[in-house]
Protein backbone atom coordinates (compact mmCIF):
# COMPACT_ATOMS: atom_id res chain seq x y z
CA UNK A 1 0.00 0.00 0.00
CA UNK A 2 2.79 2.39 0.85
CA UNK A 3 4.48 1.68 -2.47
CA UNK A 4 1.24 2.55 -4.29
CA UNK A 5 1.09 5.97 -2.50
CA UNK A 6 4.64 6.74 -3.52
CA UNK A 7 3.92 5.83 -7.11
CA UNK A 8 0.74 7.98 -7.11
CA UNK A 9 2.70 11.05 -5.94
CA UNK A 10 5.07 10.82 -8.86
CA UNK A 11 2.18 11.16 -11.28
CA UNK A 12 0.72 14.22 -9.51
CA UNK A 13 1.13 17.67 -11.04
CA UNK A 14 3.33 20.11 -9.08
CA UNK A 15 1.36 22.96 -7.53
CA UNK A 16 2.63 26.36 -8.58
CA UNK A 17 1.50 29.68 -7.13
CA UNK A 18 0.19 32.31 -9.43
CA UNK A 19 2.74 34.91 -10.54
CA UNK A 20 2.20 38.61 -11.06
CA UNK A 21 0.37 39.58 -14.22
CA UNK A 22 2.38 41.29 -16.90
CA UNK A 23 -0.04 44.22 -16.80
CA UNK A 24 0.67 44.64 -13.08
CA UNK A 25 4.44 44.07 -13.20
CA UNK A 26 5.03 47.73 -12.35
CA UNK A 27 3.56 47.02 -8.87
CA UNK A 28 6.32 44.55 -7.99
CA UNK A 29 6.19 40.91 -7.01
CA UNK A 30 2.86 39.33 -6.16
CA UNK A 31 2.54 38.78 -2.42
CA UNK A 32 2.50 35.11 -1.38
CA UNK A 33 0.99 33.52 1.68
CA UNK A 34 4.33 33.44 3.50
CA UNK A 35 4.83 37.16 2.86
CA UNK A 36 1.35 37.90 4.20
CA UNK A 37 2.03 35.91 7.36
CA UNK A 38 5.23 37.85 8.08
CA UNK A 39 3.46 41.17 7.48
CA UNK A 40 0.52 40.20 9.66
CA UNK A 41 2.79 39.00 12.46
CA UNK A 42 4.71 42.28 12.47
CA UNK A 43 1.49 44.30 12.40
CA UNK A 44 -0.05 42.47 15.39
CA UNK A 45 3.22 42.77 17.32
CA UNK A 46 3.20 46.54 16.90
CA UNK A 47 -0.46 46.74 17.85
CA UNK A 48 0.18 44.77 21.04
CA UNK A 49 3.09 47.09 21.90
CA UNK A 50 0.93 50.19 21.41
CA UNK A 51 -1.82 48.66 23.53
CA UNK A 52 0.60 47.96 26.38
CA UNK A 53 2.05 51.47 26.21
CA UNK A 54 -1.43 53.03 26.31
CA UNK A 55 -2.31 50.93 29.33
CA UNK A 56 0.95 51.88 31.01
CA UNK A 57 0.30 55.59 30.34
CA UNK A 58 -3.19 55.31 31.88
CA UNK A 59 -1.80 53.67 35.01
CA UNK A 60 1.12 56.07 35.36
CA UNK A 61 1.56 57.96 38.61
CA UNK A 62 2.04 61.69 37.86
CA UNK A 63 4.19 62.07 40.99
CA UNK A 64 6.63 59.27 40.17
CA UNK A 65 10.35 60.03 40.26
CA UNK A 66 13.42 58.30 38.92
CA UNK A 67 16.98 59.41 39.52
CA UNK A 68 17.64 59.41 35.77
CA UNK A 69 15.19 62.30 35.49
CA UNK A 70 17.85 64.56 37.00
CA UNK A 71 20.17 64.18 34.01
CA UNK A 72 17.57 63.96 31.23
CA UNK A 73 14.93 66.23 29.69
CA UNK A 74 12.00 65.69 27.35
CA UNK A 75 12.67 67.52 24.07
CA UNK A 76 10.38 67.20 21.04
CA UNK A 77 8.75 64.14 22.59
CA UNK A 78 12.06 62.32 23.13
CA UNK A 79 14.16 61.88 26.24
CA UNK A 80 17.62 63.38 25.80
CA UNK A 81 20.55 63.25 28.22
CA UNK A 82 21.92 66.56 29.42
CA UNK A 83 25.50 67.28 28.37
CA UNK A 84 27.90 67.44 31.29
CA UNK A 85 30.89 69.75 31.33
CA UNK A 86 33.99 67.76 30.54
CA UNK A 87 36.66 68.47 33.20
CA UNK A 88 39.36 67.99 30.55
CA UNK A 89 40.09 70.00 27.42
CA UNK A 90 40.75 68.29 24.11
CA UNK A 91 44.50 68.91 24.41
CA UNK A 92 44.59 67.59 27.98
CA UNK A 93 42.68 64.45 26.97
CA UNK A 94 45.12 63.80 24.12
CA UNK A 95 48.19 64.34 26.30
CA UNK A 96 46.87 62.16 29.11
CA UNK A 97 46.20 59.29 26.70
CA UNK A 98 49.36 59.43 24.56
CA UNK A 99 52.18 60.85 26.70
CA UNK A 100 53.79 59.95 30.00
CA UNK A 101 54.87 61.98 33.02
CA UNK A 102 58.50 62.32 31.97
CA UNK A 103 57.61 63.82 28.58
CA UNK A 104 55.30 66.43 30.15
CA UNK A 105 57.92 67.41 32.75
CA UNK A 106 60.52 67.74 29.99
CA UNK A 107 58.29 70.04 27.91
CA UNK A 108 57.44 72.03 31.04
CA UNK A 109 61.15 72.61 31.76
CA UNK A 110 61.76 73.66 28.14
CA UNK A 111 58.93 76.19 28.20
CA UNK A 112 60.09 77.61 31.55
CA UNK A 113 63.62 78.08 30.19
CA UNK A 114 62.39 79.85 27.07
CA UNK A 115 60.15 82.11 29.15
CA UNK A 116 63.11 83.14 31.30
CA UNK A 117 65.14 83.91 28.18
CA UNK A 118 62.37 86.09 26.77
CA UNK A 119 61.90 87.92 30.06
CA UNK A 120 65.60 88.68 30.25
CA UNK A 121 65.53 90.37 26.82
CA UNK A 122 62.29 92.32 27.21
CA UNK A 123 61.37 95.31 29.32
CA UNK A 124 58.40 94.09 31.32
CA UNK A 125 57.67 97.48 32.82
CA UNK A 126 55.74 98.48 29.70
CA UNK A 127 54.30 95.15 28.51
CA UNK A 128 50.65 96.05 28.03
CA UNK A 129 48.03 98.76 27.79
CA UNK A 130 46.29 97.49 30.92
CA UNK A 131 49.20 98.55 33.15
CA UNK A 132 49.21 102.15 34.43
CA UNK A 133 51.25 104.53 32.30
CA UNK A 134 54.35 106.02 33.87
CA UNK A 135 54.33 109.78 34.32
CA UNK A 136 57.29 112.15 34.24
CA UNK A 137 56.33 115.43 35.94
CA UNK A 138 58.39 118.59 35.49
CA UNK A 139 57.96 121.50 37.94
CA UNK A 140 58.34 125.11 36.77
CA UNK A 141 58.67 128.23 38.85
CA UNK A 142 56.39 130.45 36.76
CA UNK A 143 53.53 129.98 34.33
CA UNK A 144 55.60 131.57 31.57
CA UNK A 145 58.27 128.90 31.93
CA UNK A 146 55.61 126.19 31.92
CA UNK A 147 54.08 127.58 28.68
CA UNK A 148 57.49 127.77 26.96
CA UNK A 149 58.71 124.42 28.28
CA UNK A 150 59.92 121.99 25.59
CA UNK A 151 60.23 118.39 26.91
CA UNK A 152 62.25 117.25 23.87
CA UNK A 153 64.80 119.99 24.42
CA UNK A 154 64.89 119.37 28.16
CA UNK A 155 65.45 115.60 27.72
CA UNK A 156 67.85 116.20 24.81
CA UNK A 157 66.08 113.80 22.47
CA UNK A 158 63.92 113.78 19.35
CA UNK A 159 60.19 114.65 19.74
CA UNK A 160 59.21 111.33 18.17
CA UNK A 161 60.91 109.51 21.06
CA UNK A 162 59.12 111.25 23.93
CA UNK A 163 56.49 108.54 24.38
CA UNK A 164 59.14 105.90 25.06
CA UNK A 165 59.85 105.17 28.72
CA UNK A 166 62.89 103.02 27.96
CA UNK A 167 65.86 103.10 25.57
CA UNK A 168 65.42 106.78 24.74
CA UNK A 169 68.60 107.92 22.92
CA UNK A 170 69.78 111.49 23.07
CA UNK A 171 70.21 113.79 20.10
CA UNK A 172 73.97 113.34 20.15
CA UNK A 173 73.62 109.56 20.06
CA UNK A 174 71.21 109.78 17.14
CA UNK A 175 73.50 112.11 15.17
CA UNK A 176 76.66 110.14 15.79
CA UNK A 177 75.46 106.57 15.41
CA UNK A 178 72.18 106.20 13.63
CA UNK A 179 71.65 109.38 11.64
CA UNK A 180 74.72 111.05 10.11
CA UNK A 181 74.85 114.85 9.77
CA UNK A 182 73.68 117.66 11.95
CA UNK A 183 69.93 117.16 11.46
CA UNK A 184 67.70 114.20 12.28
CA UNK A 185 65.47 112.76 9.55
CA UNK A 186 61.98 112.43 11.08
CA UNK A 187 60.82 109.96 8.41
CA UNK A 188 63.74 107.61 9.12
CA UNK A 189 63.14 107.90 12.87
CA UNK A 190 59.47 107.02 12.43
CA UNK A 191 60.28 103.99 10.27
CA UNK A 192 62.81 102.69 12.77
CA UNK A 193 60.38 103.16 15.63
CA UNK A 194 57.63 101.28 13.77
CA UNK A 195 59.95 98.34 13.12
CA UNK A 196 61.10 98.26 16.75
CA UNK A 197 57.50 98.48 17.98
CA UNK A 198 56.42 95.66 15.64
CA UNK A 199 59.30 93.44 16.80
CA UNK A 200 58.50 94.22 20.44
CA UNK A 201 54.81 93.30 20.03
CA UNK A 202 55.83 90.05 18.36
CA UNK A 203 58.12 89.16 21.25
CA UNK A 204 55.47 89.92 23.85
CA UNK A 205 52.90 87.86 21.93
CA UNK A 206 55.32 84.92 21.91
CA UNK A 207 55.92 85.40 25.63
CA UNK A 208 52.17 85.36 26.36
CA UNK A 209 51.67 82.19 24.31
CA UNK A 210 54.54 80.43 26.09
CA UNK A 211 53.21 81.43 29.52
CA UNK A 212 49.79 79.98 28.60
CA UNK A 213 51.48 76.83 27.30
CA UNK A 214 53.46 76.46 30.54
CA UNK A 215 50.30 76.83 32.61
CA UNK A 216 48.51 74.18 30.49
CA UNK A 217 51.43 71.75 30.84
CA UNK A 218 51.49 72.33 34.59
CA UNK A 219 47.77 71.41 34.82
CA UNK A 220 48.37 68.25 32.76
CA UNK A 221 51.30 67.26 35.00
CA UNK A 222 49.16 67.74 38.12
CA UNK A 223 46.37 65.58 36.65
CA UNK A 224 48.86 62.85 35.75
CA UNK A 225 50.33 62.91 39.24
CA UNK A 226 46.85 62.84 40.79
CA UNK A 227 45.88 59.88 38.64
CA UNK A 228 49.03 58.08 39.76
CA UNK A 229 48.34 58.90 43.42
CA UNK A 230 44.91 57.27 43.21
CA UNK A 231 46.61 53.87 43.06
CA UNK A 232 47.99 54.37 46.57
CA UNK A 233 46.48 52.18 49.24
CA UNK A 234 44.25 53.62 51.93
CA UNK A 235 40.92 55.34 52.19
CA UNK A 236 40.64 58.67 50.42
CA UNK A 237 38.01 61.41 50.34
CA UNK A 238 37.39 63.70 47.38
CA UNK A 239 37.94 67.29 48.55
CA UNK A 240 37.64 69.10 45.20
CA UNK A 241 36.52 67.72 41.86
CA UNK A 242 38.53 67.87 38.68
CA UNK A 243 38.10 70.91 36.42
CA UNK A 244 39.72 72.21 33.26
CA UNK A 245 41.94 74.48 35.34
CA UNK A 246 42.97 72.13 38.15
CA UNK A 247 43.32 68.48 39.03
CA UNK A 248 41.14 66.64 41.53
CA UNK A 249 42.17 67.02 45.18
CA UNK A 250 41.97 63.97 47.47
CA UNK A 251 42.62 63.64 51.17
CA UNK A 252 43.91 60.34 52.47
CA UNK A 253 43.04 59.22 55.94
CA UNK A 254 46.06 58.68 58.15
CA UNK A 255 47.14 55.07 58.31
CA UNK A 256 49.33 53.44 60.92
CA UNK A 257 52.74 52.40 59.66
CA UNK A 258 53.99 49.05 60.86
Amino acid sequence: MSSFKKAAKTAQKNHRERSQLSSRSHLGLLEKKKDYRLRAKDYHKKQDTLKKLKQKALNRNPDEFYFKMVNSRLQDGRHRWLKKDDPKTEEQELMLETQDMRYVNHKLAVEAKKIEQLKSTLHLTDCGDSRPKNKHIFFMDTKKEAAEFDPAKHLDTHPALLHRTYNRPTTAMLESHTFPGTAVDEEVVGTELQELSKLRRKKYKELTQRIDRERELNIIAQKMQGKRNQHDKGKKVLVKGETKESAAVYKWQPARKR
